[in-house]
């Protein structure tokens, strides 16, 4: 079983501890030792996410008396998400293990109150939203990918006495970890999230080097659970709608096929250069629903065109390499576990995301990192780059 330990083998202080010259020699050391690359096209991206969500919204906000209302809510989001991503970049990734069984219990935690009268918001069918005053909501699952990363982590990177591999326990334990919220936000019919959460727990997994068996019987069982779930009506019709709508949407123009078949009007209709930003017919025309956050690649594919949307995809290319380099080159098992989850949880929702938009993946709930809309969405994958940037600094002190 994995031992929460407080201290770092390369550096016994605590986060903060120390004399003040060596913060400061820490400090500098900091900012030259981040993953710039990383860094910028997280903020590039963070950019042009912004700019999208500006042109999607606008048609929406156009009779209101501040068409800018959304945008304006928008930046102020991603100013505390960069903000939470700093502080989490600042800390020492092994007092952060220590800590990590409350982390996930605040998680849990908050992940149960969707279902309390007068908290929980449902939204599309799922009771996923926490509402807070100011007109604003909390999606708690969206933290829970990271207490789960964390969680998995620090399980199944301190094998017992003089195991080379997790052992059975620890491979149930970790397992556990993931399925009980899983099981959750299942009950709360967010199957985008239950998806991102076991491609999440499988990656980690067979990462951590557990036994070939364990991992086939896991991966079969994870297909088995969801035909049962569908053979037993388990999912409501409209989330299997959803999910197989992509195989023929020709069939199904006016219900759950719709937004695709809109989606790829738009895109197609976007050329090699786009109509231009704010110019797109049929994102100011509202034909795409939720193009500011599910369907964000539409307007992308319309006002900016081939060309554009490529240099959106290379630069999301960009930031899941810089996340495999980190966990490839991390000097330890917990920080290369961290880095794969990080790795697998942004890797699979960009997938996820452009491919229902073109037609080729099921059409599900998720957001497009760091260029949809959703100020929990945007905070959370801000404080999975730090932590990339924890591990990155970890590693490159340990070479020291």
């Amino acid at each position: 079983m994995a031992k929460f330990s407080v201290r770092d083998r390369s550096d016994n202080s605590l986060v903060g501890a120390g004399s003040g010259s060596s913060r400061g020699n820490r400090g500098q050391g900091y900012w030259r030792d981040l993953d710039w690359i990383l860094l910028v096209s997280g903020l590039a991206l963070t950019i042009l996410g912004s700019l999208l969500i500006w042109s999607a919204s606008r048609a929406d906000l156009a009779s209101e008396t501040d068409p800018h209302s959304y945008l304006k809510r928008h930046l102020i989001n991603v100013v505390v998400a960069i903000a939470l991503g700093y502080v989490a970049s600042r800390l020492n990734y092994r007092w952060l293990r220590a800590y990590t069984p409350i982390i996930y219990g605040v998680s849990f935690f908050l992940l149960l109150l969707p279902f309390v009268p007068g908290i929980g918001v449902t939204v599309a069918g799922a009771r996923a939203w926490i509402d807070l005053p100011g007109g604003l909501t909390l999606q708690p699952s969206e933290f829970m990918k990271i207490a789960i990363i964390l969680m998995m982590a620090a399980l199944l990177s301190e094998p017992q006495d003089i195991e080379d591999e997790p052992s059975g326990r620890d491979f149930l334990m970790a397992l556990g970890a993931a399925a009980l919220p899983i099981c959750v936000i299942l009950v709360q019919n967010d199957t985008g999230t239950v998806l991102v959460l076991g491609t999440v727990a499988i990656s980690v997994i067979a990462v951590a080097g557990v036994r070939s068996r364990w991992l086939v019987a896991l991966i079969g069982g994870s297909i088995l659970s969801i035909l049962l779930a569908i053979q037993l009506g388990l999912l409501k019709e409209y989330q299997v709608a959803r999910l197989t709508s992509f195989i023929s949407p020709e069939q199904d123009m006016g219900a759950s096929a719709y937004n695709a078949n809109q989606a790829r009007i738009a895109i197609g209709g976007g050329g090699w250069f786009g109509t231009g930003l704010f110019e797109g017919p049929q994102t100011q025309g509202k034909f795409v629903p939720v193009n500011e956050s599910d369907f964000i690649f539409t307007v992308s594919g319309e006002e900016l065109g081939f060309l554009g949307s490529l240099v959106l995809i290379l630069l999301l290319g960009v930031l899941l390499w810089r996340a495999a380099m980190i966990a490839w080159k991390a000097d330890d098992q917990y920080g290369r576990l961290v880095a794969t989850g990080v790795l697998a949880w942004l890797a699979f929702q960009t997938f996820e995301n452009i491919g229902m938009t073109l037609g080729i993946m099921p059409i599900t709930g998720i957001p497009l990192p760091l260029i949809s809309a959703g100020g929990t969405s945007m905070m959370s994958v801000w404080i999975a780059i730090g932590l990339l940037q924890t591990v990155r600094l970890h590693e490159v002190r340990a070479a020291i």
